[in-house]
C-alpha cells in the first residue's frame, strides 16, 4: 500500500499531520511512538513522520521510538520533537532553548549560490516565508554527517537532513510545524516529502474513504444490528447514513431529547431526518438528564454524567442490537484521551471519556479519524442535504457545557432564548455561513444594570464566534460592530433575566472553542 505512517509523540497536532497528507491524496495512519518494529512494518509504510510532543528528549522517561526505524530504508521526517528525537539518536545535543519560540517565525531557506535553488529537495518551490513554532527546546549541536538547510532568527538549526549512504533515502528534521495552516508553505513541504522524496502516488480521497469504510463496516457488522446515537448534527448524521449504507434497516437510530438542546431543536431535527430514510425513535428524557445534573458545577462531571445518561437511554431502547454508532471526530478524541500516544488530556467529551467502563454495546465510530470539513465532504457524497451539513458544530453535552455553573431548566430557558436570537440574526445578516461556529454562553455571574427607573441584578452572557479549518486551531471572528450592537440590544430587551452581553475574543490556542 502507498501509505505514510505517523508516529505520535503526544502532540495535539499529530492528527493534523495525517490530515494534511490525506489532503495531498496519500493514505496516512497514526501509531503510538512505542509501536514495535513488527507493528510498523505490518503497515508497509513508504515513509515515516515523527510528530511533535510536549516532553523533552533529555528527560529520563522521554518517549523514544524503536531505533530500528532508522534502518528501514525509507524516508523519515521529524517535526519539532521529532527532529530532536532524530538529533539525539544520532549523537547530537538537544537542550532547553535560551529563548522559547511560540507562534509565527520567518524561515530563511539555504540556497545554492549559483542556481539559487534550495539546497534541500524538501524546500523545492518553497520561498523564505512564515512558519509556525511551538517549542522550548532546540538542537544545539548537529550529529555528524547532518547539515543545516534552513534557519530562523531564534533557531539556527531550524531544518536539517542527512543521507546516510548512496543507497539510503535522506532523513529530515524541521523545528517548525508544517502541518499547521499558519505555516504558509507547510502543505508544499509535506507534499515534497511525500510525493517527490518518498515517491508515493496520491490515490486517497473522500470517495475512497466512503468505499473502504462501507466495506469495512459490512465485514465487521455483517447481519447484526446496531443502534445509533443520532443528534441531528453533522457528525452523527453522516455516521448514521454511512453505517446505513453498510447494514441498511439493521441500523436503529435514537434521537434523545435530553432537555439540553437549543430552542425547538427536537422538532426541527425530527423533521430534517425524515428525508434520509433512517429508522428513527425519539426518546423524551429531559427529566433524567436534568435530575442527574442538579447542583453539578464541574464541567468534567457534567460530561461524564451526560455520557452515562445517554448510555442508559440507549440501553433502554436496545432490542437485539450489539453495537452503538457514534459520530465521534478526531478533535473529540485527541482532546479527551490518548488513543494513539501520550497526548495530554484537554477535556473529556461525553461520547469518548464519558462512556462507562462496562458498556453493554460495542462502540462503532466510523468518523473518528476525520475532521469536520472532511466529514462534510463525506456527507455530500452520501447525498445528505446541505441544510444539515452546514450546521455549526454543537457539543454532545449540549447547553450543559454552555452554562457555566449549575444547570437548571430556568437557566437553560434563558440561554435558549438568547442563543436563538444570536443565531437568527447571524442568518438574517448573511453571517451564519461565514463563521465556523457561533453560540452563546451563560456566565455564572450576575451584574448590576438599569432598566427604566429600576435597578436590576441579572445574568450576563458571552457571544462566541470563531473561524477554523478543523477545530484544532481557531481565530475569533471579527463580526461587524453594528451587528453586535443589534444582537446585544435584542437579547437584553427580549430575554428576561439578562442585562449584560459580552464578546469572547479568545483564539484557540490558548483558549478552547467551547468554554467548558
Amino acid at each position: 500500500m502507498n501509505s505514510v505512517l505517523v508516529l505520535d509523540f503526544g502532540s495535539q497536532y499529530t492528527q493534523l499531520i495525517a490530515r494534511r497528507i490525506r489532503e495531498i491524496g496519500v493514505y496516512t495512519e497514526i501509531v503510538p511512538f512505542s509501536a514495535s518494529l513488527e507493528d510498523i512494518k505490518s503497515h508497509q509504510p513508504k515513509a515515516i513522520l515523527l510528530s511533535g510532543g510536549p516532553t523533552s528528549v533529555y528527560d529520563q522517561f522521554a518517549p523514544m521510538p524503536d531505533e530500528a526505524i532508522f534502518s528501514l530504508n525509507i524516508p523519515i521526517l521529524g517535526i519539532c520533537y521529532g527532529l530532536q528525537v532524530i538529533a539525539k539518536h544520532f549523537g547530537g545535543k538537544v537542550d532547553s532553548a535560551p529563548k522559547r519560540e511560540f507562534g509565527r517565525a520567518h524561515i530563511n531557506i539555504y540556497k545554492d549560490a549559483n542556481s539559487q535553488r534550495p539546497t534541500s529537495c524538501l524546500f523545492e518551490d518553497v520561498p523564505d516565508s512564515v512558519v509556525w513554532m511551538s517549542h522550548s527546546d532546540k538542537v544545539h549541536h548537529l550529529p555528524e554527517s547532518f547539515h543545516v538547510t534552513a534557519n530562523t532568527d531564534n533557531s539556527e538549526l531550524c531544518a536539517v537532513e542527512v543521507s546516510l549512504s548512496n543507497s539510503m533515502p535522506k532523513i529530515f528534521g524541521v523545528q517548525f510545524h508544517p502541518e499547521v495552516h499558519h505555516s504558509e508553505f507547510g502543505a508544499k513541504i509535506l507534499s515534497n516529502f511525500v510525493i517527490n522524496i518518498a515517491g508515493i502516488e496520491p490515490n486517497w480521497s473522500p470517495e475512497s474513504f466512503v468505499e473502504t469504510e462501507v466495506q469495512r463496516l459490512k465485514e465487521e457488522l455483517g447481519d447484526q444490528t446496531a443502534i445509533c446515537a443520532l443528534s441531528g448534527g453533522v457528525d452523527s448524521t453522516v455516521a448514521a447514513v454511512l453505517v446505513s449504507r453498510a447494514i441498511g434497516k439493521n441500523l436503529h437510530c435514537v434521537f434523545v431529547d435530553n432537555g439540553l438542546l437549543r430552542k425547538n431543536e427536537a422538532k426541527i431535527v425530527e423533521e430534517k431526518l425524515k428525508s434520509l430514510n433512517l429508522q428513527l425513535t425519539v426518546a423524551h428524557s429531559q427529566d433524567l438528564f436534568l435530575s442527574r445534573l442538579k447542583h453539578v458545577v464541574s464541567p468534567e462531571k457534567k460530561r461524564k454524567i451526560i455520557g452515562r445518561a445517554f448510555i442508559k437511554v440507549f440501553e433502554e431502547h436496545i432490542h437485539q442490537e450489539k453495537f452503538l454508532v457514534q459520530g465521534t471526530l478526531y478533535p473529540d478524541v485527541i482532546e479527551s484521551v490518548s488513543v494513539k500516544g501520550p497526548s495530554q488530556t484537554i477535556k473529556t467529551h461525553h461520547n469518548v471519556g464519558g462512556l462507562p467502563k462496562r458498556m453493554k454495546l460495542k462502540l462503532i465510530e466510523p468518523l473518528k479519524e476525520l475532521f469536520k470539513d472532511e466529514v462534510r465532504k463525506v456527507g455530500k457524497l452520501l447525498d445528505i442535504p446541505d441544510e444539515i451539513l452546514g450546521r455549526h458544530p454543537f457539543p454532545g453535552p449540549g447547553l450543559a457545557v454552555r452554562i457555566l455553573g449549575s444547570v437548571s431548566k430556568d437557566r437553560l430557558d434563558i440561554l435558549r432564548e438568547a442563543d436563538a436570537i444570536y443565531i437568527e440574526e447571524l442568518k438574517k445578516h448573511d453571517l451564519y455561513n461565514k463563521v465556523w461556529q457561533a453560540f452563546t454562553v451563560l456566565l455564572p455571574v450576575q451584574t448590576v444594570g438599569v432598566m427604566g427607573d429600576n435597578r436590576t441584578y441579572e445574568n450576563a452572557v458571552a457571544l462566541r464566534a470563531v473561524n477554523s479549518m478543523d477545530g484544532m486551531t481557531a481565530d475569533w471572528s471579527k463580526l461587524p460592530y453594528d451587528f453586535l450592537n443589534h444582537v446585544s440590544n435584542r437579547i437584553i430587551n427580549e430575554v428576561r433575566g439578562i442585562n449584560r452581553v459580552t464578546l469572547d475574543i479568545s483564539s484557540k490556542p490558548p483558549a478552547t472553542i467551547e468554554w467548558e
